[in-house]
């Protein structure tokens, strides 16, 4: 700790991110990124951005980027105003604890959650009650009918990968007309079913997406928020007066791309889709425990051996899987759903080691 830190600085718990480790042949499931590369039409979109101009990166890019909203709005049958976006969902969801979230009263997650969310009330001085999952892991509507500052939670939720169904979200946000509620969709197209269909009917319903998973655009940082334009406006402000340009000249060019060619989109989603449910299968032929999943991993545990052992077990064959320390998760492994080579790895990897136990 230093002396010249400001105060409070040494009392925040930042947020861990996944590994990305530098191995050599390393097959990696443990940061949920999307196993097939992003739309061709991305890529075209990045070198027509570029251009043969040496000075298109020399003019700040959009501040608003108006473009990128559009195609935002248009797929989702909403208007600019309706839309917010940023250098990651990451970079949303900081705007959202500060523009809406910052209440007398608590704001209210699962107990077993996106770990960056208690990480921005240390941040941001906001108050928070976590509700526990149910004995299965799943959200349970009843719990967050009750005098609150705002609601978030992922759904999908990760990392327990478990979807509330659409009418649920529904009897929430009828619950709730005082307070806002984030569903923050970082997996929804995955196999949930999104809110942003509930937009025009609950003026407290923000939804928050990101284009690192089906998207495939990790690299780039690339987040949306849409809602009501009372709520937009709120993230707006936050974002003008913290960083008016967060995403650049090619981000917002790719971000169009990847938008608007919705056939590649569909086609890899559900590839991973496939992908999961055939893991799954051979997960459970192996005599793990997996949970329900509609994203793009995997959680499971495996009652015989325990999970960490088994996570240090598969790393030492060069197969990276997320292991969270949390008691009720201990025993757990997140794992990403890759390319059909890269499950097989995986396979073959846990068979090795439980022959040998």
């Amino acid at each position: 700790m230093s002396r010249f830190w400001s105060a409070g600085i040494a009392d925040l718990s930042p947020y861990v991110p996944g590994e990305q480790p530098q191995m050599q042949r390393l097959i990696k499931l443990n940061t949920n990124e999307n196993p097939y590369g992003p739309s061709p039409r991305v890529l075209a979109a990045i070198r027509e951005a570029l251009g043969n101009d040496a000075d298109a990166l020399k003019l700040y890019p959009d501040p608003d980027a108006r473009r990128f909203k559009h195609a935002i709005a248009t797929r989702f049958g909403l208007e600019l105003a309706n839309v917010h976006v940023g250098n990651g969902s990451d970079e949303v969801l900081a705007n959202v604890f500060q523009g809406l979230l910052r209440h007398d009263k608590p704001i209210l997650f699962p107990d077993i959650t996106y770990s960056f969310y208690p990480v921005y009330c240390g941040l941001y001085d906001v108050a928070y009650d976590t509700v526990p999952l149910t004995g299965t892991f799943e959200i349970r509507v009843d719990d967050y009918l009750t005098p609150n500052g705002g609601i978030i939670f992922p759904n999908p939720n990760a990392p327990t990968g478990r979807v509330l169904a659409s009418g649920e979200i529904e009897r929430l946000l009828a619950g709730n007309p005082d307070s806002v509620v984030v569903i923050d969709e970082a997996y929804i197209d995955f196999g949930g079913e999104s809110a942003a269909g509930l937009i025009a009917k609950y003026p407290n319903l923000l939804v928050v997406q990101t284009l690192s998973k089906s998207r495939s655009l990790a690299g780039l940082r690339l987040g949306f928020a849409i809602g009501h334009p009372d709520l937009i406006e709120a993230l707006e402000r936050v974002k003008n007066s913290f960083n008016s340009y967060p995403l650049d000249r090619l981000a917002q060019a790719a971000g169009v791309a990847a938008i608007e060619d919705e056939a590649y989109f569909d086609e890899t989603r559900q590839a991973v889709i496939a992908s999961r449910e055939a893991l799954t299968a051979r997960l459970a032929a192996l005599g793990f425990e997996v949970l329900p999943s509609k994203a793009n991993f995997v959680f499971a545990r495996l009652p015989s051996h325990d999970a960490a052992q088994l996570a240090a077990a598969l790393r030492e064959r060069s197969v990276i899987v997320r292991h969270f320390k949390h008691a009720r998760v201990a025993q757990f492994l997140r794992i990403t759903v890759g390319t059909e080579p890269a499950c097989q790895a995986l396979t073959e990897a846990l068979r090795e080691i439980l022959d040998r136990h």
